[in-house]
């Protein structure tokens, strides 16, 4: 994903400041500047299990408000102290025992500690399952009038308000209690899978590049998939694909429970469908889900124009699946240490001010980041921040272009994460993630225009074109295709049908291939391609990953805004002012509200149109590009 600056006629990758850990290098043996600091969240293994004891003993006091928050406004204050406070402790328990487990999931002991941590938040949720019943059964006026006359309930204030929406939505607190423990078994479905396919799914060696045998997990098979060499491309999916097909079996059936525990949960909420159920909690109206696949699938024809590039770009006939990563300027790949990705990042954000600034460069001297793989640890790449703790980035680095996209991406959910912990009580800091998206994506984009500033020759814009149009199709159409997907799966369940791993696949690969062309003879898809679906974790997560595509298209429109404002002399910058608001608001506004204020309507067509011509736009210059390079 994304793409860097291409100074001085520079191409993504650029010249390398160090040498990178070979891939499969033991985690003790990465050097400690490149692996996150956790002594922010706790200093030992000591001090997290004191401050968890600690934590689990103060549960049992929440029963000395059951019945009793209505009684006053001090009453009120009282338990939601308690009640938020808990959370707040808790939610830090646990992300120190999942980042320690991340980093090896091959470590019983710290799967066990996750696991205890998660046992304690279950406890704690069944003991304060009657706070929201008790405040929901509150006529709201009371409960505004609390509010009015205690100041110690300010900070809750939002909070409360935006409570009140659920009241239709909220069962009797012997109910509540037993929802929240069924609900810790449905989860069983997602932790199934992220053991299967981090710790024991059998990866490939396949012999590639200079007679090496490479051990093909998630990172290298992200790096080499990228092969300039179509054979080793091809070589490279099909190990690939074929390892997790011998699993479709376990991993449908995994997702298959996942469903249905969504389904559960819309059943006892009393909500019309699992997207409705999904998108009620930050007030997203379903229509924009279902909007956005609509537009998608008419944008279809501007995706197929890009396949028509790329296929032009490669010199092949017909595209394969297995050529949608792969480089089109030609040349070497080379590249990035992590110190070069910073230095990239950094100058791409500069118009969003030294504040900004310097945020980043505190998560690089304080080593928020863990960058390399390693055998065991988690693939993928995230941000995760603990109230009043630093954020840590998981990240799987193997020094590529895409890496540093994905590093500026990752500082967009960091910052955001900062700022809002900085600027709001802990009641109001957890933003949507309909919102955050535009924090990563929006960084994605000033990443690209930087870039195309500074390149001074066809081949480095070649390279940077390539890489933002593959963001659009990514971030876009991509995850446009799974939300498709999931909701087809969901609405399955939902009339009452059965999901198996071939029929999952089956669903998948129609829709990879109407999305693709493959009928058209655009780029083909075979058959064992439709495994994908099982690659992708999000799905176990409940219609999450649309909000990418949303946040891309609100990201571009604001990027270009504040670009625009900041070529203009004088020091007023009300666009970008705006935009750090936002970031700082946490979840004080709805998300689609907060976006609107910041420039951005969702609800309407114009952005999305925007975003298309944007890359229509991308793909002329790229087109004219080639045209010359033809006629060399």
């Amino acid at each position: 994903m994304a793409d860097e600056e291409g100074g001085g006629g520079e191409r993504p990758g650029g010249p390398a400041s160090g040498a990178l850990p070979p891939l499969g290098v033991e985690r003790a043996r990465i050097p400690e500047k490149y692996r996150w600091d956790l002594s922010d969240l706790y200093e030992s293994p000591e001090a997290w299990a004191a401050e968890k004891e600690g934590a689990v003993a103060r549960i049992g006091e929440m029963e000395r408000f059951r019945g009793r928050l209505g009684e006053s406004a001090a009453a009120l204050r009282d338990g939601l102290a308690l009640f938020l406070g808990l959370d707040r402790d808790l939610s830090r328990v646990r992300s120190y025992a999942a980042r320690v487990a991340d980093e090896d999931l091959r470590i019983g002991a710290s799967l066990a500690r996750l696991q205890s941590a998660e046992r304690a938040i279950v406890r704690f949720r069944a003991a304060a399952s009657f706070v929201k019943p008790e405040i929901l059964a509150m006529d709201p006026a009371r409960v505004r009038a609390f509010v009015a006359s205690e100041p110690g309930l300010g900070e809750y204030a939002i909070w409360l308000e935006d409570l009140l929406r659920w009241k239709p939505h909220t069962l009797g607190p012997d109910a509540e209690s037993m929802e929240t423990r069924a609900l810790d078994l449905g989860g069983s479905g997602e932790a199934v899978r992220s053991v299967l396919v981090n710790a024991d799914l059998p990866r490939p060696r396949v012999r590639l590049g200079s007679g090496g045998r490479v051990r093909l997990d998630a990172a290298a098979y992200s790096r080499w998939r990228a092969s300039p060499d179509r054979a080793e491309r091809e070589k490279v999916f099909r190990a690939f694909w074929t390892s997790y097909a011998g699993f479709e079996r376990t991993l449908g059936a995994a997702l298959y429970a996942q469903i249905k525990t969504h389904v559960f949960e819309r059943d006892v909420r009393g909500f019309a469908s699992c997207l409705e159920a999904s998108l009620f909690p930050h007030a997203i109206p379903p229509e924009v889900y279902r909007r956005l696949v609509e537009h998608v699938r008419a944008a279809l024809p501007i995706l197929h124009r890009y396949l028509a590039l790329r296929r032009r770009a490669l010199g092949v006939e017909r595209l394969g699946y297995e050529d949608l990563y792969a480089p089109l300027a030609g040349g070497p790949e080379a590249t990035y240490t992590p110190e070069l990705a910073m230095e990239r990042v950094l100058a791409a954000v500069a118009p969003l001010g030294t504040e900004y600034q310097a945020i980043v460069r505190k998560g690089r001297e304080e080593r928020w980041v863990d960058f390399f793989p390693s055998p065991g640890k988690r693939s993928g790449a995230y941000s995760e921040t603990a109230y009043g703790a630093h954020p840590c980035q998981l990240h799987n680095f193997v020094g590529l272009y895409e890496d540093v996209s994905t590093l500026a991406h990752e500082f967009g959910h960091s910052v955001h994460s900062w700022l809002a912990d900085r600027a709001q009580p802990y009641a109001t800091r957890d933003y949507s993630t309909f919102v955050a998206e535009v924090a990563s994506t929006f960084n994605e984009s000033m990443l690209f225009h930087h870039g195309m500033r500074r390149a001074e020759d066809d081949l480095s814009r070649l390279s940077l074109l390539g890489s933002r149009l593959e963001l659009l199709r990514t971030t876009i159409f991509r995850q446009v295709l799974f939300a498709e997907f999931e909701l087809a799966i969901h609405e399955i369940v939902e009339g009452g049908g059965t999901l198996t791993g071939e029929s999952l696949s089956s669903l998948y690969l129609s829709l990879a291939r109407r999305y693709y062309g493959h009928d058209e003879g655009l780029c083909e898809v075979k058959d064992r391609y439709g495994i994908e679906w099982a690659h992708v974790s999000h799905f176990f997560w409940n219609f999450y990953v649309f909000q990418y595509a949303t946040s891309l298209v609100a990201s571009i429109a604001l990027s270009d805004a504040i670009l625009e404002e900041a070529s203009r002399p004088g020091p007023e910058r009300p666009r970008r002012d705006a935009y750090l608001r936002m970031l700082s608001a946490g979840a004080s506004r709805h998300p689609v509200e907060l976006l609107r204020e910041a420039g951005v309507d969702l609800t309407a067509p114009g952005p999305f149109a925007a975003a298309m011509l944007h890359m229509s736009r991308t793909m002329d210059e790229m087109e004219a590009i080639l045209a010359r390079r033809e006629r060399r």
